[in-house]
């Protein structure tokens, strides 16, 4: 596997994003079922999996890293929040996103199939820059310890 595209975002705005950077994993699951990649996951300490899309709204999560990845169909996704940097993601692609950092989903395929989940066991949030205080989110942040191994090999 080739090592993955490290994506530095902005900090400070409302959009909090991570001093991470987001990691873009090509071609990662290629020709993997959900069940596959759900067991891969859970293997490498990435659980609370869940299939479905990526919300078509600005948000990022304050209480864990999440890890998307792309089973089927293609989006197009804004990271770091408004004016951010717009990915493209196929079938196998992985998205890690260290906790605060944005991401829409601007377009995708009719066909989009997403799993996601999170490092550690950590149990999740929704913040959208509109409603939640930054400074709130920072503070959060700060607390959630770096993942324990990446979600792919």
């Amino acid at each position: 596997m080739s090592p993955p595209d490290l994506l530095t975002l902005p900090l400070g705005g409302t959009v909090p994003n991570s001093a991470l950077p987001a990691r873009l994993y090509r071609a990662a699951f290629a020709d993997a079922s959900p069940d596959q990649i759900e067991a891969a996951l859970a293997g490498r300490g990435w659980t609370g999996a869940w299939r479905n899309g990526i919300y078509p709204f600005h948000h990022y999560h304050s209480t864990a890293h999440e890890v998307l990845v792309v089973v089927r169909g293609a989006a197009w996704v804004t990271l770091g929040g408004e004016g951010g940097l717009q990915v493209s993601v196929r079938a196998g692609d992985t998205l890690l996103l260290p906790a605060g950092t944005g991401h829409r989903n601007d377009r995708s395929s009719p066909d989009l199939l997403v799993v996601g989940a999170y490092a550690g066991g950590r149990a999740w949030d929704t913040c959208r820059p509109e409603t939640t205080d930054p400074a709130d989110a920072r503070a959060r942040i700060a607390g959630v310890p770096i993942w324990a191994q990446e979600p792919v090999d």
